[in-house]
């Protein structure tokens, strides 16, 4: 391993960077952005059962917030329970514009990957076949030995960016996927618990 990316040049270099972040971002947003801890089952008839027994004090929405990115867009309404539907919606927007923003997080990092680890290895490419047409001039075409440097170096670093920016993309479509069905689940659940509490929902429904 070691002698392929030496033989790849200093490019290398850079790229191993972005492989290796690339891949910490993968695992922190594969925990992350799991179902069950973004959109806790049955939290909005958990959040129901405690407002008509007349639970839900602050201790209690802290703890709703705290638990779930679901829990802190539904206590942002709960704090606003009191007043108009309206006024609900409102706050529940606004919680939720910065959730998905957390939930963006880093994406746009991994996008940045997916789209400069070919170009490095392009330039790679580039530089390596440069070399190859100065061994040429210098030493003409007899001696391959004289060529394998360059050519090596060519392949090795476009081999090396697609390694890395192949997945980075894949990972970067899954993850953008799962943010927008995560974002259509909550949108739900909080527009559930607003009608529920504002008597536009019958309790059954949830």
């Amino acid at each position: 391993m070691f002698e392929l990316v030496k033989a790849g040049g200093w490019l290398m270099l850079p790229i191993i960077a972005c492989s290796v972040v690339a891949m910490a971002i993968i695992i922190e947003r594969l925990w992350t952005l799991r179902s069950k801890r973004v959109v806790p089952g049955n939290l909005v008839a958990h959040v129901w059962q405690m407002h008509r027994k007349g639970l839900l004090n602050k201790k209690r929405i802290t703890s709703i917030r705290n638990g779930s990115p679901l829990g802190r867009i539904l206590s942002a309404g709960l704090v606003n329970r009191h007043h108009s539907r309206e006024i609900m919606k409102e706050s529940i927007e606004d919680t939720g514009r910065q959730v998905v923003s957390e939930l963006e997080r880093f994406l746009n990092t991994l996008g940045t990957i997916a789209s400069i680890t070919p170009l490095l290895g392009l330039l790679g490419t580039v530089i390596g076949m440069i070399k190859v047409f100065s061994a040429i001039t210098t030493a003409g075409v007899g001696n391959p030995t004289v060529l394998a440097g360059g050519i090596s170096e060519a392949l090795i670093t476009t081999a090396a960016g697609l390694s890395v920016a192949i997945p980075s993309l894949m990972f970067h479509r899954y993850f953008g996927g799962r943010v927008q069905r995560l974002v259509v689940k909550m949108e739900e659940e909080s527009l559930k618990m607003v009608e529920v509490m504002q008597g536009e929902r019958e309790q059954e429904s949830l």
